[in-house]
């Protein structure tokens, strides 16, 4: 799978590994700023945990 991307990228070899990481950059500021907070509010947490007596 890797492969098949790589190859379907455009340009030379520097171009290509500015365009991975623009799109990992794009990818992990979509997953920080909906995912994470979605799947968060859908998990039920104890907020009221204490550590001690």
């Amino acid at each position: 799978m890797y492969g098949a991307l790589w190859r379907v990228l455009p340009g030379p070899i520097w171009l290509r590994i500015i365009i991975l990481i623009v799109l990992v950059a794009a990818v992990l500021y979509c997953l920080v700023t909906w995912v994470f907070p979605w799947v968060d509010s859908l998990l039920q947490t104890n907020e009221e945990g204490t550590v001690g007596a």
